[in-house]
Order: C-alpha cells, then structure tokens, then sequence
C-alpha cells in the first residue's frame, strides 16, 4: 500500500509540475488578464450566474469554480497541503467538524455588525463555534414533503391530507398497489438524523468548545420512534431500498414516478429542477407528516461558504463569500435559481414567497410545481423548527460510518425483497428473456435490523471520538414526570 501511494504522490507531483508550466509558459505570452484568481468548490447549481455577477461587480477578480460535492476530494486535498480550494461549501453538519480541527479562516474580524441580524436564528448559530465566526450562511433546509401529484392521483391519494405517520404508512401501501414507492432511501445518515430530529430527538449532545460529546442513540426516545416506524416501512417493501439518492438509478425512477415522492430541505427545488427536468410540472410541495399530526420540523442539509486556513488570497475569497451570501445581487440569483435562503430580508419578501417559477441555467423560468407558490410552503415550514438539536464535532466520519453500520440493514433489506420477488416470479413460471425458467436468487442471510445498526454505529463514534481526542460524556439521567 505504501508503493501504491508513493507512485500516485509522484504521478500527483508530476502533474501539478505540468500544470504550473503551462501556468508559467502563459505567463510569457501576451495577455491582459491580470485579475487575481480564487478557486471555489461548490455544488450550487446558479453558482455560474453568481459568479457572473460577482465578476462582473469585481473586475478585479476572476473565479475558478469546480461543481463538486461531498467531502473526500476536501479531506483528501487537506491532508495533502495542496490543491485546496480558496473558498468551499460546506454543509451545517460538516462545518463544526472543519472549524474545530483548524481548517477554517476565522472571519469575525471581517464581517459587519449587523451580519448576526441579517441571517436566521437556525443558519447564523451554524456557523459559529465559541463565538467566533466561520462561514456565511448560503441557504437554509427547512424540510418539506415533495411528491408526485400525478402518481398520488393515480394512487387515489390526496398528499395535502397527510398529517400523520400513519396518513403516510397509508398513503404508501396505495402507492405500492400500483407500483410506486412512497420514498428511496438506501442508507442516508443526513436523511435518517433529519427524521430523528423530526421526532424530537437529541441523541447528539456537543460542548461550546466542540471538544464534548454525548452520544445517546440507543435510548434517545425520538431516535427510537423513528426507527421504529422506518423499520416497519423496510419490512412492508414501501421503501425503495436499492436506490442512493442522487444516483442514475434515483434519477430515472424519479422522473419516471416510480419514486413518488422525497422528505427534503427546503433548496430541493433547483435540485429536482437539474436532476429531473422532465418531471416539471408535476410536483408539488406540503408541510412533512408528524408522528402525531402536530405541527413540528427539522432541518435538513443547508450550507454555508467557508474560507479555507490554506488560502494565499483571503481577502479576494472573503469578498467573493460575502457576496454570495450578504449581497442582494448574489442572494438574488441563487432564489430565482430555486434556492431557499438564509436571511430575514428574502424571506419576508412578496417576489419570493409569491414565486411560481425557478429559474434554469439557461435563464429559462420553469414552473416546476405547476404553478404553485411553493416558497409560501416552505416558509411556513421554516416557522416550525424545533430547536436544540445538535450535531457532532466529527459528523462527517459519522455520516460515512452510517452506511457501513446501519447501512447493512438496507442493503438486508434490499437483497430480501429481491429474493421474495423472485420467488414469486418462479412460482407464477416466469422466464428470463431466452425463455428459459428463473433461477432463483441466494437467499439472505440473517436479518440485519436498523436497530442492531444503530447500537454498531453508536459503538463505532463512541470509540471514534476518543482516538480522535474528543471526551465522551456520559449519557444525561433524563427526567421523570
């Protein structure tokens, strides 16, 4: 292993090497280009008009952009000292794990006074960490209930009167019945922490300094509501299981309405509008279901633009975060691409809670949700937050960790169901497209709960944080009425 990696060191280094000659042999030749250049990571997709506007305000700088997302390439370039983009997203739930290890430009010396009013309550506290600022916050993800309303019709199902878990539950053995899944989730730990915090709870528990942390997920009481339920959806086959979010596969059956609908942040509108294109027209938006049927919310995804420590330019990258994310020409742009903002001014205002249409990166207005105003929904949505809930300190190690603990659960599942369909084919004498009979599938082995996941995962952070340095608290005495 250790070969491997010192040729692909030397192949790294001999292409950089390569690059920055054709960096200097440009150098020689005429040009007049003598703008400073910022490189920016970002999967937003209006960022090309942002950045036309920017450049455009500030000729005096030009902007690299990279449509990337996740965070591999990041840590990769990180550990590696080069390669580092000057400016980056990063979502909430990633940023405190980057702020605490170092990674980060402090920006509170460079932001106004006002900036703490500017933004939301939720977004603004996400980018701090012991008082200190750093990010800005780009939109927020209230989560909203997005579905199909033509596969709903057809379901005989009326999305608007599903106010409950069991509305839901009910809603999807409709679906079933004519050969649509209500929801696709194979494994998602941003997803299954949204829904968990949906349920009221709190199983993560982070000091001020980012240096605590309390890890309570096996007797966190909305962990275990949730989990409960999400496992008799698995077992019921009402959850597409085989199908990543985001993958070809997830597109596909999106837009062909096989996937019927999505739990998501508020931003999902710009990326339903780029990933599935066909389907415009025939979504809509409602508030998400309860356990209960009272009204209550979490947050799901929402990203804020960092400066990272590495950067050489961090006055020109600053200039180009604020404007992004504070000024009205940069904020503007990424709402009428489908954005859901972060600060007090956009939310309030009639054009965009009165909007029909999102815009695409041709500058073509789309009415995607056929015409409703779906930011009034979304906004509304945003209302009913609750509060308290709290990310760990290292959430990207745990978010990766998910898939290969609790993840084995779908993949059981997966393998399960297909089994099942397979035998039932057999046993209606199905043939496979030579016309030979099916041969039946291996038959999965132990069944792999979300539960036994979870206590595997909890296990894994616990044991995680502590090599990393991090004090494990214990688990509070929860109080007794």
């Amino acid at each position: 292993m250790r070969v491997i990696g010192q040729r692909i060191k030397r192949m790294a280094t001999i292409a950089v090497t390569a690059i920055l000659s054709v960096s200097l042999a440009s150098c020689g030749q005429a040009t007049d280009d003598n703008r400073t250049e910022i490189s920016v990571w970002s999967w937003e997709p209006s960022m090309g008009e942002v950045i036309r506007r920017f450049e455009k305000a500030n000729p005096d700088i030009r902007v690299k952009w990279t449509n990337i997302s996740g965070y591999g390439n990041l840590n990769t370039a990180i550990q590696d000292g080069y390669g580092t983009p000057d400016v980056a997203q990063i979502e909430y739930y990633a940023l405190l794990q980057y702020a605490v290890s170092g990674q980060l430009l402090d920006l509170t010396d460079k932001i106004g006074s006002d900036y703490s009013n500017f933004f939301t309550l939720g977004t603004w506290s996400s980018v701090q960490l012991a008082g200190r600022t750093y990010g800005l916050p780009m939109d927020s993800g209230p989560m909203g209930f997005f579905y199909n309303e033509d596969v709903f019709r057809q379901a005989g199902v009326d999305a608007t009167k599903i106010k409950t878990w069991d509305d839901y539950y009910e809603a999807a053995e409709k679906l079933k019945e004519i050969g649509a899944y209500i929801a696709a989730d194979s494994g998602d730990g941003s997803f299954y922490d949204a829904m968990v915090w949906l349920a009221g709870g709190q199983p993560f528990h982070t000091s001020a300094d980012g240096k605590t942390v309390t890890i309570d997920l096996d007797e966190d009481a909305g962990t275990q509501r949730f989990t409960e339920f999400w496992q008799k959806m698995i077992d019921e086959g009402l959850v597409d299981t085989t199908s990543a979010t985001w993958s070809d596969r997830w597109k596909s059956r999106v837009g062909t309405g096989t996937i019927a609908s999505v739990f998501s942040g508020a931003w999902m509108p710009s990326l339903l509008l780029s990933n599935v294109p066909g389907a415009a027209g025939l979504w809509r938006v409602a508030p998400m279901p309860t356990y209960g049927g009272q009204p209550a919310n979490a947050e799901n995804g929402g990203s804020a633009l960092t400066v990272l420590q590495l950067t050489r330019k961090p006055d020109a990258a600053y200039r180009f975060v604020d404007f992004v994310a504070h000024d009205a020409q940069g904020i503007s742009a990424r709402v009428d691409g489908g954005a859901f903002p972060a600060d007090y001014a956009t939310l309030n205002s009639a054009d965009f809670l009165d909007k029909t249409t999102i815009t695409n990166d041709r500058g073509i207005e789309i009415p995607y949700f056929g015409g409703q105003k779906f930011n009034r929904v979304l906004s509304e949505a945003a209302e009913d937050v609750s509060v308290g809930y709290q990310y760990l300190p290292f959430e990207v190690y745990a978010r990766s960790d998910f898939k290969s603990t609790v993840g084995q659960a779908y993949e059981w599942s997966g393998s399960f169901h297909a089994y099942q369909q397979r035998q039932e084919a057999i046993e209606m004498g199905m043939k496979d497209k030579e016309g030979n009979p099916l041969e039946p599938l291996e038959k999965p082995g132990k069944k792999v709960s979300l539960s036994e996941g979870l206590a595997q995962w909890q296990k894994d952070l616990r044991e995680y944080g502590l090599n990393q340095g991090f004090t494990i608290g214990s688990v509070r005495p929860r109080l007794t009425f």
